[in-house]
Protein backbone atom coordinates (compact mmCIF):
# COMPACT_ATOMS: atom_id res chain seq x y z
CA UNK A 1 0.00 0.00 0.00
CA UNK A 2 1.53 3.30 -1.07
CA UNK A 3 2.09 5.91 1.57
CA UNK A 4 4.04 9.12 1.96
CA UNK A 5 6.32 10.38 4.67
CA UNK A 6 4.18 11.53 7.57
CA UNK A 7 5.74 13.90 10.08
CA UNK A 8 4.22 16.54 12.38
CA UNK A 9 3.54 19.83 10.61
CA UNK A 10 5.56 21.84 13.07
CA UNK A 11 8.45 19.46 12.52
CA UNK A 12 9.16 21.34 9.30
CA UNK A 13 7.36 24.65 9.78
CA UNK A 14 7.85 25.31 13.50
CA UNK A 15 11.59 24.96 14.03
CA UNK A 16 11.67 28.37 15.67
CA UNK A 17 9.18 27.33 18.32
CA UNK A 18 11.17 24.16 19.02
CA UNK A 19 14.34 26.21 19.42
CA UNK A 20 12.60 28.45 21.95
CA UNK A 21 11.37 25.47 23.90
CA UNK A 22 14.75 23.78 23.89
CA UNK A 23 15.70 20.32 22.73
CA UNK A 24 12.66 18.02 23.11
CA UNK A 25 14.62 15.20 24.71
CA UNK A 26 15.70 17.54 27.51
CA UNK A 27 12.37 19.25 28.09
CA UNK A 28 10.64 18.68 31.41
CA UNK A 29 7.03 17.46 31.30
CA UNK A 30 4.48 19.49 33.19
CA UNK A 31 1.07 18.53 34.39
CA UNK A 32 -2.16 20.03 33.11
CA UNK A 33 -3.52 22.60 35.61
CA UNK A 34 -6.70 20.56 35.89
CA UNK A 35 -4.69 17.56 37.13
CA UNK A 36 -7.02 17.14 40.08
CA UNK A 37 -9.99 16.69 37.74
CA UNK A 38 -9.04 13.20 36.63
CA UNK A 39 -11.33 10.79 34.88
CA UNK A 40 -13.77 9.32 37.37
CA UNK A 41 -16.43 7.17 35.69
CA UNK A 42 -19.59 6.55 37.72
CA UNK A 43 -19.56 2.82 36.99
CA UNK A 44 -16.53 0.72 36.19
CA UNK A 45 -16.66 -2.33 33.98
CA UNK A 46 -15.95 -5.61 35.81
CA UNK A 47 -12.27 -6.37 36.25
CA UNK A 48 -11.12 -8.87 33.68
CA UNK A 49 -9.46 -12.08 34.70
CA UNK A 50 -5.85 -12.21 33.53
CA UNK A 51 -5.85 -15.49 31.67
CA UNK A 52 -2.19 -15.41 30.61
CA UNK A 53 -1.53 -18.32 32.97
CA UNK A 54 -3.71 -20.57 30.86
CA UNK A 55 -6.72 -20.65 33.16
CA UNK A 56 -10.12 -20.95 31.53
CA UNK A 57 -11.98 -18.56 33.82
CA UNK A 58 -14.75 -16.28 32.58
CA UNK A 59 -13.87 -12.67 31.91
CA UNK A 60 -15.38 -9.52 30.48
CA UNK A 61 -13.96 -7.90 27.33
CA UNK A 62 -11.77 -4.94 28.23
CA UNK A 63 -12.76 -1.67 26.62
CA UNK A 64 -10.48 0.87 28.32
CA UNK A 65 -7.09 0.81 26.61
CA UNK A 66 -4.04 3.04 26.35
CA UNK A 67 -1.80 2.12 23.43
CA UNK A 68 1.52 3.94 23.29
CA UNK A 69 2.03 3.99 19.52
CA UNK A 70 5.79 3.78 19.04
CA UNK A 71 7.43 4.57 15.70
CA UNK A 72 8.31 1.98 13.04
CA UNK A 73 7.07 -1.01 15.07
CA UNK A 74 4.02 -2.24 13.12
CA UNK A 75 2.01 0.07 15.37
CA UNK A 76 -0.26 1.23 12.53
CA UNK A 77 -1.53 -2.33 12.17
CA UNK A 78 -2.42 -2.48 15.85
CA UNK A 79 -3.98 0.97 15.60
CA UNK A 80 -6.36 -0.34 12.94
CA UNK A 81 -7.34 -3.20 15.26
CA UNK A 82 -8.17 -0.72 18.03
CA UNK A 83 -10.10 1.57 15.66
CA UNK A 84 -12.24 -1.34 14.50
CA UNK A 85 -12.94 -2.58 18.02
CA UNK A 86 -13.75 0.91 19.27
CA UNK A 87 -16.04 1.62 16.35
CA UNK A 88 -17.81 -1.73 16.74
CA UNK A 89 -18.53 -1.08 20.41
CA UNK A 90 -19.12 2.68 20.08
CA UNK A 91 -16.28 3.54 22.42
CA UNK A 92 -14.98 7.03 23.10
CA UNK A 93 -11.56 7.82 21.62
CA UNK A 94 -9.22 10.56 22.85
CA UNK A 95 -8.15 12.12 19.55
CA UNK A 96 -5.52 14.78 18.96
CA UNK A 97 -6.83 18.26 18.27
CA UNK A 98 -6.25 19.18 14.63
CA UNK A 99 -3.66 16.59 13.71
CA UNK A 100 -2.94 12.88 13.78
CA UNK A 101 -0.57 12.95 16.76
CA UNK A 102 -0.46 14.66 20.15
CA UNK A 103 2.03 17.42 19.23
CA UNK A 104 4.85 14.90 18.99
CA UNK A 105 7.72 15.23 19.89
CA UNK A 106 6.59 17.39 22.82
CA UNK A 107 5.27 15.59 25.89
CA UNK A 108 1.63 14.56 25.96
CA UNK A 109 -0.79 16.79 27.87
CA UNK A 110 -4.52 16.38 28.39
CA UNK A 111 -5.14 19.80 26.86
CA UNK A 112 -4.04 18.36 23.49
CA UNK A 113 -7.11 16.11 23.32
CA UNK A 114 -9.91 17.18 21.00
CA UNK A 115 -12.87 18.62 22.94
CA UNK A 116 -11.14 17.99 26.27
CA UNK A 117 -12.90 19.13 29.41
CA UNK A 118 -11.63 18.65 33.00
CA UNK A 119 -12.84 15.31 34.33
CA UNK A 120 -13.54 13.87 30.87
CA UNK A 121 -13.21 10.09 30.53
CA UNK A 122 -12.15 8.18 27.42
CA UNK A 123 -12.05 4.51 26.53
CA UNK A 124 -9.14 4.42 24.08
CA UNK A 125 -6.02 6.54 23.54
CA UNK A 126 -3.86 5.31 20.68
CA UNK A 127 -2.28 8.08 18.56
CA UNK A 128 1.42 8.94 18.48
CA UNK A 129 2.63 10.84 21.53
CA UNK A 130 5.66 11.31 23.69
CA UNK A 131 4.44 9.47 26.75
CA UNK A 132 3.62 11.30 29.96
CA UNK A 133 2.09 8.77 32.33
CA UNK A 134 0.36 11.12 34.78
CA UNK A 135 -1.35 13.06 32.01
CA UNK A 136 -2.53 9.92 30.22
CA UNK A 137 -3.58 8.20 33.44
CA UNK A 138 -5.96 11.06 34.22
CA UNK A 139 -7.96 10.49 31.02
CA UNK A 140 -8.94 6.84 31.43
CA UNK A 141 -10.69 4.77 34.12
CA UNK A 142 -8.52 3.18 36.82
CA UNK A 143 -8.86 -0.29 35.26
CA UNK A 144 -7.50 0.74 31.84
CA UNK A 145 -5.02 -1.60 30.18
CA UNK A 146 -1.70 -0.07 29.05
CA UNK A 147 0.11 -1.64 26.09
CA UNK A 148 2.92 -0.75 23.69
CA UNK A 149 5.12 -2.37 21.02
CA UNK A 150 8.91 -2.70 20.84
CA UNK A 151 11.19 -3.72 17.98
CA UNK A 152 14.78 -4.88 17.67
CA UNK A 153 16.61 -1.53 18.09
CA UNK A 154 19.06 -2.06 15.22
CA UNK A 155 16.24 -2.85 12.78
CA UNK A 156 14.16 0.01 14.13
CA UNK A 157 17.10 2.40 13.72
CA UNK A 158 17.60 1.25 10.13
CA UNK A 159 13.93 1.81 9.33
CA UNK A 160 13.79 5.17 11.11
CA UNK A 161 16.99 6.38 9.44
CA UNK A 162 15.68 5.69 5.96
CA UNK A 163 12.13 6.92 6.68
CA UNK A 164 12.81 10.07 8.70
CA UNK A 165 16.23 10.95 7.25
CA UNK A 166 14.78 13.57 4.86
CA UNK A 167 13.51 15.63 7.83
CA UNK A 168 16.64 15.26 9.98
CA UNK A 169 19.09 17.95 8.78
CA UNK A 170 22.11 16.29 10.36
CA UNK A 171 21.85 13.51 7.74
CA UNK A 172 21.99 15.93 4.82
CA UNK A 173 25.77 16.21 4.98
CA UNK A 174 26.15 12.46 4.41
CA UNK A 175 27.33 12.16 0.83
CA UNK A 176 27.93 8.46 0.24
CA UNK A 177 25.69 6.01 -1.60
CA UNK A 178 24.93 4.23 1.66
CA UNK A 179 24.29 7.03 4.13
CA UNK A 180 23.32 4.64 6.91
CA UNK A 181 26.67 2.80 6.75
CA UNK A 182 28.53 6.11 6.55
CA UNK A 183 26.70 7.38 9.63
CA UNK A 184 27.37 4.21 11.64
CA UNK A 185 31.10 4.27 10.88
CA UNK A 186 31.41 7.37 13.08
CA UNK A 187 28.01 8.51 14.41
CA UNK A 188 29.48 11.04 16.86
CA UNK A 189 30.92 12.92 13.88
CA UNK A 190 27.43 13.59 12.53
CA UNK A 191 25.06 13.38 15.49
CA UNK A 192 24.06 16.42 17.51
CA UNK A 193 21.64 15.54 20.34
CA UNK A 194 20.24 19.07 20.15
CA UNK A 195 19.83 18.95 16.39
CA UNK A 196 16.44 19.38 14.76
CA UNK A 197 14.55 16.05 14.82
CA UNK A 198 17.67 14.26 16.08
CA UNK A 199 15.53 12.11 18.38
CA UNK A 200 14.54 9.97 15.38
CA UNK A 201 18.10 8.69 15.07
CA UNK A 202 19.00 7.45 18.53
CA UNK A 203 17.13 5.40 21.13
CA UNK A 204 13.76 6.28 19.64
CA UNK A 205 11.89 3.80 21.86
CA UNK A 206 13.32 5.38 25.01
CA UNK A 207 12.34 8.80 23.68
CA UNK A 208 8.78 7.77 22.82
CA UNK A 209 8.38 6.33 26.31
CA UNK A 210 9.15 9.78 27.70
CA UNK A 211 12.72 9.30 28.87
CA UNK A 212 16.00 11.03 28.05
CA UNK A 213 17.36 9.19 25.01
CA UNK A 214 20.84 10.61 25.66
CA UNK A 215 21.39 8.94 29.03
CA UNK A 216 24.67 7.16 29.69
CA UNK A 217 23.86 3.44 29.14
CA UNK A 218 25.68 2.69 32.40
CA UNK A 219 23.53 5.04 34.46
CA UNK A 220 21.35 3.37 37.11
CA UNK A 221 18.49 5.49 35.78
CA UNK A 222 18.30 3.26 32.72
CA UNK A 223 17.27 0.20 34.70
CA UNK A 224 14.99 2.31 36.88
CA UNK A 225 13.16 3.53 33.78
CA UNK A 226 12.87 0.02 32.37
CA UNK A 227 11.35 -1.25 35.62
CA UNK A 228 8.97 1.72 35.61
CA UNK A 229 7.79 0.73 32.13
CA UNK A 230 7.24 -2.81 33.44
CA UNK A 231 5.08 -1.49 36.29
CA UNK A 232 3.00 0.77 34.08
CA UNK A 233 2.36 -1.43 31.06
CA UNK A 234 0.32 -4.60 31.31
CA UNK A 235 1.72 -6.01 28.08
CA UNK A 236 4.68 -5.06 25.89
CA UNK A 237 4.29 -6.58 22.44
CA UNK A 238 7.20 -7.44 20.14
CA UNK A 239 7.06 -6.54 16.46
CA UNK A 240 9.13 -9.59 15.49
CA UNK A 241 6.58 -11.89 17.14
CA UNK A 242 3.47 -9.99 16.21
CA UNK A 243 1.10 -12.96 16.00
CA UNK A 244 2.22 -14.32 19.36
CA UNK A 245 1.82 -10.80 20.76
CA UNK A 246 -1.74 -10.58 19.46
CA UNK A 247 -2.60 -13.91 21.03
CA UNK A 248 -1.38 -12.63 24.41
CA UNK A 249 -3.25 -9.37 23.85
CA UNK A 250 -6.47 -11.17 22.93
CA UNK A 251 -6.18 -13.21 26.10
CA UNK A 252 -5.42 -10.20 28.29
CA UNK A 253 -8.35 -8.20 26.88
CA UNK A 254 -10.72 -11.17 26.72
CA UNK A 255 -11.45 -10.43 23.06
CA UNK A 256 -12.58 -12.73 20.28
CA UNK A 257 -10.35 -13.97 17.48
CA UNK A 258 -12.13 -11.78 14.92
CA UNK A 259 -11.18 -8.70 16.97
CA UNK A 260 -7.45 -9.17 16.28
CA UNK A 261 -7.47 -10.14 12.60
CA UNK A 262 -5.35 -7.79 10.54
CA UNK A 263 -3.67 -6.69 7.34
CA UNK A 264 -0.14 -5.37 7.58
CA UNK A 265 -0.35 -1.59 7.16
CA UNK A 266 2.54 0.77 6.34
CA UNK A 267 4.93 -2.15 5.87
CA UNK A 268 8.20 -1.06 4.30
CA UNK A 269 8.49 -1.95 0.66
CA UNK A 270 11.53 -3.81 -0.66
CA UNK A 271 14.37 -1.31 -0.72
CA UNK A 272 17.48 -1.21 -2.89
CA UNK A 273 19.37 -0.28 0.27
CA UNK A 274 20.84 -3.49 1.75
CA UNK A 275 19.73 -4.56 5.20
CA UNK A 276 22.22 -4.17 8.01
CA UNK A 277 25.18 -6.55 7.80
CA UNK A 278 26.55 -8.31 10.86
CA UNK A 279 29.04 -5.55 11.59
CA UNK A 280 26.58 -2.74 10.87
CA UNK A 281 23.93 -4.51 12.94
CA UNK A 282 26.35 -4.51 15.88
CA UNK A 283 27.16 -0.84 15.37
CA UNK A 284 23.47 0.08 15.18
CA UNK A 285 22.78 -1.84 18.39
CA UNK A 286 25.69 -0.17 20.20
CA UNK A 287 24.51 3.25 19.00
CA UNK A 288 21.03 2.54 20.41
CA UNK A 289 22.16 0.86 23.62
CA UNK A 290 19.36 2.30 25.79
CA UNK A 291 16.81 0.74 23.46
CA UNK A 292 18.87 -2.46 23.40
CA UNK A 293 18.67 -2.75 27.21
CA UNK A 294 14.93 -2.04 27.04
CA UNK A 295 14.34 -4.59 24.29
CA UNK A 296 16.37 -7.35 25.96
CA UNK A 297 14.45 -6.90 29.20
CA UNK A 298 11.03 -7.12 27.55
CA UNK A 299 12.08 -9.85 25.14
CA UNK A 300 12.84 -11.99 28.20
CA UNK A 301 9.61 -11.05 29.98
CA UNK A 302 7.63 -11.68 26.78
CA UNK A 303 8.78 -15.30 26.60
CA UNK A 304 8.04 -15.79 30.28
CA UNK A 305 4.47 -14.75 29.49
CA UNK A 306 4.41 -17.25 26.62
CA UNK A 307 5.61 -19.96 28.99
CA UNK A 308 2.86 -19.08 31.45
CA UNK A 309 0.33 -19.08 28.62
CA UNK A 310 1.53 -22.50 27.46
CA UNK A 311 3.76 -23.27 24.47
CA UNK A 312 1.38 -25.76 22.88
CA UNK A 313 -1.61 -23.53 23.46
CA UNK A 314 0.30 -20.62 21.92
CA UNK A 315 1.17 -22.69 18.85
CA UNK A 316 -2.50 -23.65 18.40
CA UNK A 317 -3.77 -20.09 18.76
CA UNK A 318 -1.13 -18.61 16.45
CA UNK A 319 -2.06 -21.22 13.84
CA UNK A 320 -5.74 -20.33 14.28
CA UNK A 321 -4.99 -16.61 13.93
CA UNK A 322 -2.97 -17.13 10.74
CA UNK A 323 -5.61 -19.40 9.26
CA UNK A 324 -8.34 -16.87 10.02
CA UNK A 325 -6.21 -14.10 8.51
CA UNK A 326 -5.80 -16.09 5.30
CA UNK A 327 -9.56 -16.68 5.09
CA UNK A 328 -10.13 -12.98 5.70
CA UNK A 329 -7.71 -12.01 2.91
CA UNK A 330 -9.63 -14.22 0.49
CA UNK A 331 -12.84 -12.47 1.45
CA UNK A 332 -11.18 -9.07 1.05
CA UNK A 333 -10.00 -9.92 -2.46
CA UNK A 334 -13.67 -10.26 -3.33
CA UNK A 335 -14.37 -6.75 -2.08
CA UNK A 336 -14.97 -7.02 1.67
CA UNK A 337 -13.01 -5.83 4.71
CA UNK A 338 -12.91 -2.14 3.85
CA UNK A 339 -12.19 -1.15 7.44
CA UNK A 340 -9.16 -3.41 7.64
CA UNK A 341 -7.62 -1.55 4.71
CA UNK A 342 -8.60 1.99 5.72
CA UNK A 343 -5.47 4.15 6.21
CA UNK A 344 -4.94 5.80 9.58
CA UNK A 345 -5.75 9.37 8.48
CA UNK A 346 -8.95 8.37 6.73
CA UNK A 347 -10.05 6.19 9.64
CA UNK A 348 -9.44 9.03 12.09
CA UNK A 349 -11.64 11.35 10.04
CA UNK A 350 -14.32 8.66 9.74
CA UNK A 351 -14.32 8.37 13.53
CA UNK A 352 -14.78 12.12 13.95
CA UNK A 353 -11.25 13.41 14.51
CA UNK A 354 -10.62 17.00 13.42
CA UNK A 355 -7.41 16.86 11.35
CA UNK A 356 -7.34 20.36 9.89
CA UNK A 357 -3.60 20.81 10.56
CA UNK A 358 -2.73 17.49 8.98
CA UNK A 359 -4.93 18.22 5.96
CA UNK A 360 -3.39 21.69 5.59
CA UNK A 361 0.09 20.22 5.60
CA UNK A 362 -0.93 17.65 2.98
CA UNK A 363 -2.25 20.47 0.79
CA UNK A 364 1.03 22.40 1.14
CA UNK A 365 3.08 19.27 0.43
CA UNK A 366 1.04 18.41 -2.64
CA UNK A 367 1.29 22.02 -3.89
CA UNK A 368 5.08 21.94 -3.50
CA UNK A 369 5.17 18.41 -5.01
CA UNK A 370 7.33 17.30 -2.07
Amino acid sequence: MAHCLSVPVWTLLGATEQAKAGSPHLSVPSRTPEAAASCSPPVLEPEAVNRANGSAGECQPRRNIVFLKTHKTASSTLLNILFRFGQKHRLKFAFPNGRNDFDYPTFFARSLVQDYRPGACFNIICNHMRFHYDEVRGLVPPNAIFITVLRDPARLFESSFHYFGPVVPLTWKLSGGDKLAEFLQDPDRYYDPNGFNAHYLRNLLFFDLGYDNGLDPGSPQVQEHILEVERRFHLVLLQEYFDESLVLLKDLLCWELEDVLYFKLNARRDSPVPRLSGEMYGRATAWNMLDAHLYRHFNASFWRKVEAFGQERMAREVAALRHANERMRTICIDGGCRRMLTPEIQYLMDLGANLWVTKLWKFIRDFLRW
